[in-house]
């Protein structure tokens, strides 16, 4: 898979993108569960991000990677032999707009070192590879400003905007009514 060299200013690093087994799930969810509990305070309650979020991500992950769906794509980024990242994608998941990526999490020691980028690229050459002229979208919460920032000098196209939805439809788990905003790469 690629294999793209990046320098995070403090030493040059080659990550290396491979697909994600069953045997990544647990630390799949512990650095699902870490990205959302650094960046999500205030959008989500605390007794959820606290008491209820790593066990419903690892239920997620469990899930997901034991039984994939055929147009599920979920890579882990490595630096050095250790994993720095992942991202999962969902192809085909709208018509008009493409391949959903509905998560991409870099370990936070990590961040601001490229793996972001690099696993976005990744996307990007896949979504071209495995449906052409297709293109590829995520939603982002309003209130995490540094990957709106993130996205924006990556070249995405901010457009809609919708309420969250609460995890486990209980809307006890959100804090106010945040919002989210859809980020879009076009075709080709």
């Amino acid at each position: 898979m690629a294999e793209p060299t990046i320098n995070d200013g403090r030493a040059a690093g080659t990550v290396t993108l491979r697909p994600a087994s069953r045997a990544d799930a647990d630390w799949i969810a512990a650095l699902h569960t870490d990205s959302w509990q650094r960046n999500y305070r205030g959008s989500y309650s605390d007794t959820f991000l606290d008491e209820r979020l790593a066990t419903d991500r690892r239920v997620l992950w469990h899930s997901r990677l034991a039984a994939p769906g055929p147009c599920a794509r979920t890579l882990v980024a490595e630096r050095d032999g250790e994993a720095v990242g992942f991202v999962h994608v969902e192809l085909d998941a709208d018509p008009r707009l493409g391949a959903l990526v509905d998560n991409l999490h870099v370990r936070h020691d990590a961040r601001r070192s490229g793996v972001g980028t690099v696993l976005l690229v990744e996307v990007a050459r896949l979504v071209a590879a495995e449906r052409p002229g297709s293109g590829y979208y995520l939603w982002v919460l309003e209130a995490n400003t540094a990957a709106i920032a993130f996205y924006r000098a990556a070249g995405g196209t901010f457009a809609d905007r919708e309420p969250l939805s609460p995890p486990g439809g209980d809307a006890e788990n959100l804090c106010g009514q945040p919002t989210k905003r859809r980020v879009v790469w076009p075709a080709g």
